[in-house]
């Protein structure tokens, strides 16, 4: 079962973001957060709506993206 709801420092350790990053997509209104008590918490349905409306990667030429060859062992 997924979270309800996350701190953040919890989307911050999911990689969603640093705390700073996290904070101005809050402050800009692109992620809605809530207050309980005096800790700022992000549902779960919020955080994964706003990481959906993050503009998509378009590779230059607009080819398909390629993943550099792995070192050899």
């Amino acid at each position: 079962m997924e979270k309800l709801a996350y701190t953040i420092n919890e989307l911050a350790d999911k990689g969603v973001g640093r705390r700073s990053s996290i904070y101005k997509m809050i402050n800009s209104g692109k992620l809605r957060a809530r207050k309980r008590g005096r800790s700022t918490i992000i549902l779960h349905e919020d955080a994964e709506e706003c990481l959906k409306n993050l503009p998509e990667y378009v590779p230059e030429g607009g080819g398909a993206v390629e993943a550099p060859d792995a070192p050899a062992r």
